[in-house]
């Protein structure tokens, strides 16, 4: 449980760091895979900032609870990318599904292992 609590808070920030520079600097591939610079983007980098926040802080202090709090949000949010977005054609879906498959196992982990 521990190996796959510091393997989903280091994807978490593997994944949202360049990201997150990306989204910041219009990088031609986040316009691309988000769309123009928008309000709705510019949501979007907070919220995927407190997300890389909350990684990089549980990741020196894990605390298997908060872990599965954060990961549970992060699975359902990912999950309804598909209906929100609309396609599975969008990298950024694609993505998503594969990382909420990932955070799953850990998350599953976590709530079956952990003392209640």
């Amino acid at each position: 449980m521990k190996l796959m609590i510091t393997l989903s808070l280091a994807l978490n920030i593997l994944v949202l760091v360049p990201v997150t520079y990306g989204l910041a600097t219009s990088a031609t591939w986040a316009q691309e895979a988000y769309g123009a610079a928008a309000p709705a983007r510019g949501i979007l980098l907070a919220v995927y900032l407190a997300i890389l926040a909350g990684s990089a802080a549980l990741l020196l202090k894990p605390i298997p609870a908060a872990v599965a709090a954060l990961l549970a949000i992060q699975v359902v949010y990912k999950l309804l990318t598909p209906m929100t977005v609309g396609t599975l054609g969008n990298p950024v879906v694609v993505s998503n599904l594969a990382i909420a498959a990932f955070h799953a196992v850990t998350l599953g982990l976590i709530l079956t292992r952990s003392p209640a």
